[in-house]
């Protein structure tokens, strides 16, 4: 009688190698070493000629310098997403005008002029709190200027 022994699972399991998430993006050292790999394993007899590789030398460069650009643009856009806390930090002490709205009627009002004491934030909108109690949205402001000296 033939005596079979059971493969442990957790043994296959363990040498099973992890699959690879190809990535669609080919960044300069996946160019590098396709370069290398073609001139190493290129024809003796037949080589690449000097066009081609200049060719590909100029597309690596290219590459190498769009990959720069694109790093740069996303450092500039990341610099732009300043909160607008920051951003309108330089209007407190300063006049701001603005009109406000009947809130019954939502008829304009005469327009009303006083100093930022703060800025704050809502959901991403900056929001000034004036010396005369109010608060109002950054965007709903006419006018900005230094505060009037008092003779």
């Amino acid at each position: 009688m033939i005596t079979l022994n059971k493969i442990d699972p957790s043994l296959y399991l363990h040498q099973q190698s992890k699959p690879r998430t190809p990535s669609p993006d080919l960044g300069k050292d996946e160019f590098m070493k396709i370069l290398m790999a073609q001139l190493q394993n290129q024809d003796p007899l037949n080589p690449m000629e000097d066009k081609e590789f200049i060719s590909q030398m100029a597309s690596f460069s290219s590459l190498e310098q769009m990959m720069n650009m694109s790093a740069s643009i996303d450092n500039l856009v990341q610099n732009q997403l300043v909160s607008p806390v920051i951003q309108y930090s330089h209007v407190i002490g300063k006049e701001v005008t603005y009109q406000p709205e009947d809130d019954e009627t939502g008829q304009k009002l005469d327009p009303v002029t006083s100093q930022v004491i703060a800025v704050s934030q809502k959901e991403g909108w900056a929001i000034f709190e004036l010396a005369n109690g109010e608060k109002v949205y950054a965007d709903a402001v006419t006018k900005i200027e230094e505060p009037q000296a008092n003779t």
